[in-house]
């Protein structure tokens, strides 16, 4: 266990670090990993917690994109069939390196036209062929039969069957934690709550960043070789920090989601809607025992927090109405949890003299130096953070010790996972079958370690009916870096996207035990309820 002092104290020695990334989310801490493994000295700075922004609200989806796929084949594009050939390339990847994290997931697209069988088998068919060796399934036609059977509220009046193929699913809250983990096992040192005040610059040139610490509000100085813009949706924002007139890069949308109580996917296999009224493809996803429904699109602005509200409900359960059989309440009184994302899309005319576009996503050089890689996918956070760290280290004279490492680099808690260690997890420390699958699922290698916390009174669970417990909120403290309530529900385990009543249930237990555990007075702990019942209300 390292204490916040302790994680804190190499960002505050005075040392210059060769690339000091800001932002960390999925591509910032996927950029302070490449950077680390090759042996640079790096430093990562978030101003809220890994993950907390947009990286921890995705639909859970590691894909090529069947959307890009329509759109290359239709336009005969090129660049997307090039899109859509990497982000399979890189679900390979990430099936590999994070096994506990990451698994492959079948779908199915319901079809009620004849026609529509040719037209997306030949699809998926090309979707199989570009995955090349990293293929993990071959797409089928399959008849209504087993199309009901796998989806037994599915509307069969018309129903002609449907196409099956296969896709990835992942935790992405918490490979985002294992992402920033392995940075710092690499050597990074990453810190979250600490906010970018301010840039210090010499000769117009950026040398580093005035940063505040959330909790103390203390400030000091962290010096830097290279700066890189990872904010996500929020890019502009740091981009305007360095220069207020700068053109923006993004185009800001929010996507809604709904988790319902009712499980439509007990086969644990996903659907696909491949059409709605305004051209966007649907998914319908197993998840936790609940089924995920995502997603909507939205305008949206940066750094204003998105709300799932009920016109995007009403959106998503109508949509869902056409392929299910709800009954009389339409699924609205399903709904378990609902949330939204921020997503920064690249602008059509965002490329120029100073930004290299690297397909979806893009990388821009400013003339102080500030690097900003925005844009693409969580499938593609891995390439998006090598082609940074390959700028980075062409625009500030850098010295790796090594190439580029990430494609073969098993994340934490990845190494020693094993699918038979389940059993054993739940027989040696005499866990309930699901919690010791979750432990097994979420901590991988590590799983041992917090089954050993989970016992006595922190082995009890903190909301009926989930697998989630006690001794998992000191582990979160100790060795997942969470220093908030938000972080523990939301993100290291979860459960504030799940089930917002659970979570209710759950959250004076975790507050109790964080405030216990970091030493809380009465002024931060009324602090923690106040941003908790905020967030329960989202």
């Amino acid at each position: 266990m390292k204490t916040r002092e302790a994680i804190l104290k190499p960002l505050k020695t005075g040392q210059s670090f060769d690339l000091l990334v800001i932002g960390g989310g999925a591509t910032g801490c996927g950029v302070a990993l490449d950077a680390a493994s090759r042996g640079l000295r790096v430093a990562l700075v978030e101003k809220g917690d890994f993950g907390s922004g947009t990286s921890a609200k995705s639909t859970k989806l590691l894909h090529g994109g069947v959307r890009y796929l329509e759109r290359a084949v239709r336009g005969l594009d090129r660049a997307s069939y090039r899109l859509v050939k990497e982000a399979l390339h890189e679900r390979g990847i990430l099936l590999r390196i994070a096994p506990h994290l990451c698994r492959s997931l079948p779908f199915m697209v319901p079809l009620y036209r004849l026609s529509d069988l040719c037209y997306f088998l030949a699809g998926l068919k090309l979707y199989d062929l570009l995955a090349g060796k990293a293929g993990i399934g071959a797409s089928r036609v399959v008849g209504p039969a087993e199309l009901i059977r796998r989806f037994p509220a599915v509307r069969r009046a018309g129903l002609k069957g449907g196409v099956l193929y296969y896709d990835g699913q992942f935790d992405d809250a918490r490979l985002n934690l294992a992402l920033a983990l392995t940075a710092r096992e690499q050597g990074g040192a990453l810190a979250n709550y600490l906010e970018v005040a301010d840039f210090l610059r010499e000769e117009g040139r950026l040398t580093g960043v005035l940063v505040r610490e959330r909790f103390s509000g203390e400030s000091w100085q962290i010096r830097t070789r290279c700066l890189v813009n990872a904010c996500g949706p929020s890019a502009d924002l740091i981009r305007r920090l360095d220069d207020a007139g700068a053109p923006p890069l993004l185009q800001v949308s929010s996507g809604s989601h709904l988790v319902l109580s009712r499980n439509l996917t007990p086969g644990d296999t996903g659907l696909t809607i491949p059409r709605t009224c305004d051209g966007r493809v649907l998914f319908v996803l197993p998840w936790h025992g609940r089924t995920l429904v995502g997603t909507t699109d939205r305008p949206a602005s940066p750094g204003v927090p998105p709300e799932a509200g009920e016109e995007d409900v009403a959106y998503l359960l109508g949509h869902l109405g056409h392929y299910f059989e709800l009954g009389p309440g339409g699924g609205e009184d399903a709904v378990a949890a609902r949330w939204a994302g921020l997503r920064p899309l690249v602008g059509e005319n965002s490329a120029s003299s100073t930004a290299t576009l690297h397909r979806d996503h893009l990388i821009e050089c400013s003339r102080s130096g500030l690097i900003t890689i925005t844009g693409g996918k969580w499938t593609t956070y891995r390439k998006m953070a090598q082609d940074t760290v390959d700028q980075a280290v062409l625009a500030a004279g850098l010295a790796p010790q090594t190439e580029c490492r990430t494609a073969g680099l098993i994340l934490h808690g990845g190494a020693g996972f094993r699918e038979e260690q389940e059993r054993t997890l739940a027989e040696r420390y005499r866990l309930a079958p699901d919690c010791a699958r979750h432990l097994h699922r979420s901590y991988g290698d590590r799983a041992e370690e917090v089954a050993l916390l989970c016992r006595g009174e922190l082995g009890e669970r903190l909301a009926a009916g989930y697998p989630y417990l006690k001794g998992e909120v000191l582990y979160a403290v100790r060795e997942e870096l969470a220093l908030r309530a938000c972080d523990v529900l939301a993100r290291r385990l979860g459960l504030a996207l799940l089930d917002t009543a659970a979570t209710r249930e759950a959250a004076p237990a975790v507050v109790e035990l964080l405030a216990r555990e970091l030493g809380w007075d009465g002024e931060r702990l009324a602090a923690e309820r106040r941003e908790l019942a905020a967030l329960l209300l989202e």
